[in-house]
């Protein structure tokens, strides 16, 4: 098969950069090795819009963290996820100097990042009443914002496919070769659920394209490597999180960021679109590239850092722990454009923080470059919005039964933490990229996430979807692979 483009990575960079060129005349792949998108970084990350005060001016990161910030809140109208400006705080502890917070400020200000000024403790605690004993001031950033990354990822790929790329999930790229006029990639077809199980072998493919785009994350410097003379060393750096019920999502109302260190932005505390609240990350580089276990000696340290900035946070109100890998390169910028000595092939790599806030701007740079590469035309019928999952209980009561008694799946509760209905999960399914596990449908429409953590739903959920894929009921995953629930019946076994 030929391409015109071909993406590696559906996470919320390569589906950015996919959902920009479909508004050109082309014909283009994303090749994603698990079996949705949004399963790598861009699941598990702090759901934070940085205002772009800590990016050093006249890098990447600090260009793009401002313009993707201004971008984001117009893309959530025309994509329809949830997206809220609820202004970020860094605060100041009585031992450290004010000199740290003035130099963000001017850095944020180079960047071009409007309102930033420094609150004393007064006037902070009128904001946030639960901020610590020792927080002396804070410089406050009211273009701070929170999103979802799940319904943003899953929005910008919607749309991206709705415009016609074309997504080949559990499709693993092993290897990239340059041709005369164009890269043929290595593809491996992986097995799910009781294919997986039973040890199926992947059936493996070629395909080619005349633009190769390296959104692949962690995996990102294996593939530069495999084309272009300048060798990229990416470091995997995983960060730890505890999520809170919703009970404790009014805790903070700001994202509350200590002063950066040199690994990162330090702990933060922060509600999320959905209510809950969030404390994290850690940051410690590993090897493994898969390593996204959660460790007691992470999240201990998650729950005493997290208290130099805000006090009491209700830790026995916390419903799961997870942990999310950030792609670090050596210069510590994001790497992007074409490849030295690999005409073609174009890098968006080392997309660590403030990699989801700059990914619409990324999108951007890609595809314009991509389009001056291969003098693309632009649509005339580009279709530029896309509506989510409708939520009943955003609707008036009135609304609510009228929309019941023209569709009663919206009346049967699959998701009792999060009231989620059977009518939202066909939705995930039938739509575009449709769900075909669970965290899949977790992911689209909340149900798993509340406090029972899928404790009651999940029976249920794999009813829908064996019914409505349809798919054997071996064949439900977690998430793709061997992560299957049902290998048998008890009286076969």
């Amino acid at each position: 098969m030929m391409y015109d483009v071909a993406i590696i990575g559906a996470g919320v960079v390569g589906s950015a950069i996919a959902r920009e060129l479909s508004k050109y005349e082309l014909s283009a792949c994303v090749l994603e090795r698990e079996e949705d998108v949004c399963c790598g970084t861009s699941k598990a990350n702090s759901a934070i819009v940085h205002a772009g005060f800590d990016a050093t001016p006249g890098t990447w990161k600090a260009k793009l963290n401002v313009r993707g910030n201004e971008m984001m809140e117009q893309l959530s109208k025309e994509l329809d996820f949830p997206f809220v400006r609820n202004g970020s705080l860094v605060v100041r502890t009585k031992d450290q100097d004010i000199s740290g917070l003035e130099e963000l400020m001017k850095k944020g200000k180079e960047n071009g990042v409007p309102g930033l000024r420094i609150i004393e403790r007064k006037e902070l605690l009128k904001m946030e009443p639960n901020l610590a004993e020792d927080v002396v001031d804070a410089l406050y950033a009211p273009t701070g914002a929170i999103v979802c990354p799940f319904h943003l990822n899953i929005a910008l790929a919607e749309n991206a496919c709705e415009n016609g790329v074309e997504f080949l999930l559990n499709t693993e790229v092993t290897s990239i070769k340059k041709a005369a006029e164009d890269y043929e990639l290595t593809i491996l077809k992986k097995p799910v659920g009781a294919a997986a199980v039973a040890g199926k072998e992947p059936e493996q493919e070629s395909i080619r394209a005349k633009v190769v785009v390296n959104a692949a994350g962690v995996y990102a410097d294996v593939f530069n490597n495999m084309v272009s003379e300048e060798k990229l060393a990416i470091t995997a750096r995983k960060g730890e999180y505890m999520l809170l019920d919703k009970t404790a999502g009014n805790h903070v109302s700001h994202t509350i960021f200590q002063l950066p260190g040199k690994m990162g932005k330090g702990v933060l505390v922060t509600p999320t679109v959905h209510g809950n609240l969030l404390v994290g990350p850690t940051a410690i580089d590993v090897e493994d590239k898969e390593g996204i276990n959660t460790t007691a000696d992470g999240l201990s340290f998650l729950s005493e850092a997290s208290a130099r900035s805000v006090k009491n946070v209700p830790f026995r109100q916390v419903i799961t722990s997870f942990a999310g890998l950030r792609a670090h390169e050596e210069k510590n910028d994001f790497v992007l454009g074409e490849a030295k000595g690999a005409e073609g092939f174009f890098n968006a790599a080392g997309i660590e923080s403030p990699g989801l806030t700059s990914a619409p701007a990324i999108g951007q740079i890609l595809a314009e470059q991509i389009a001056n590469k291969l003098s693309l035309v632009k649509k005339e019928n580009f279709k530029a919005t896309r509506k989510g999952i409708l939520r009943p209980e955003t609707l008036s009561m009135e609304e609510r039964n009228r929309l019941i008694k023209e569709q009663p799946a919206y009346g049967n509760i699959i998701c009792r933490c999060e009231m989620i209905t059977e009518g939202e999960i066909l939705d995930a399914i039938h739509r575009p990229l449709g769900a075909r596990s669970l965290d899949g449908v977790k992911r689209r429409t909340r149900a798993g996430m509340g406090r029972c953590q899928s404790g009651f739903c999940s029976p249920r959920t794999m009813e829908i979807l064996e019914r409505e894929v349809p798919m054997s009921i071996y064949d439900i995953t977690k998430n793709g692979g061997k992560s299957s629930f049902v290998v048998g019946v008890n009286k076969g076994i």
